[in-house]
């Protein structure tokens, strides 16, 4: 019994979740050994082959960035047990200027007695 504790404790359980696509998450659990850093995860993982222009170059370069807890960090960061390793593309458009296009598209505002019509569908052409 006591060879089983020991064995369990040198090794940490972390997860490794990337976002692929907007509001999709990959999440891939893993089992490492004590002293583990954020690049041998993401290499245990998988992920790196796998998604499209994930790579430690790109990371490096910040395309795209990795964090631990929501915290940015760096691939050499050790790991501890039960750590979840954030994998997150750059932001195309900026939310700001995304709410702002959004208000003037759908928030103008019209004079007074004026109401917008819902647009018409018109019935499609009899082959």
């Amino acid at each position: 019994m006591v060879h089983a504790e020991t064995q369990a404790s040198s090794m940490l359980s972390v997860d490794v979740a990337v976002s692929v696509a907007p509001r999709e998450v990959r999440s891939v659990p893993l089992t490492l050994p004590v002293g583990a850093t954020v690049r041998q995860a993401l290499e245990a993982s998988g992920l790196l082959g796998q998604i499209d222009g994930l790579t430690l170059d790109a990371i490096a370069a910040g395309t795209w960035s990795v964090g631990v807890w929501g915290r940015k960090e760096r691939p050499g960061h050790v790991l501890r047990d039960r750590d979840r390793i954030e994998v997150v593309r750059q932001l195309k458009v900026d939310p700001k200027e995304a709410r702002r296009v959004r208000y003037q598209a759908h928030g103008e505002k019209l004079p007074k007695g004026i109401h917008r019509s819902p647009k018409k569908i018109k019935p499609a052409d009899k082959v």
